[in-house]
């Protein structure tokens, strides 16, 4: 899976769940290196990015809004 993933939502159920996919995803790619962190960013009310970052210390999810 290639990052940054940008995810627009339509609902709150949709949200929650396609968030958990994606972290999920990173946190599994995030594993195999061992030196990046997992950013969501909230784009806008339905958008969002998951990201690996070097920013983030391993084996922590942060989370920011840039709206």
């Amino acid at each position: 899976m290639n990052f940054p993933l940008t995810l627009t939502v339509s609902d709150r159920q949709s949200m929650d769940s396609e968030l958990d996919a994606a972290v999920t995803a990173a946190k599994a790619c995030a594993l195999k290196g061992k030196r990046h962190g997992i950013l969501v960013t909230r784009l806008g009310a339905d958008k969002f990015t998951v990201d690996l970052s070097e920013a983030v210390p391993f084996g922590l999810t942060r989370e920011v809004q840039a709206w």
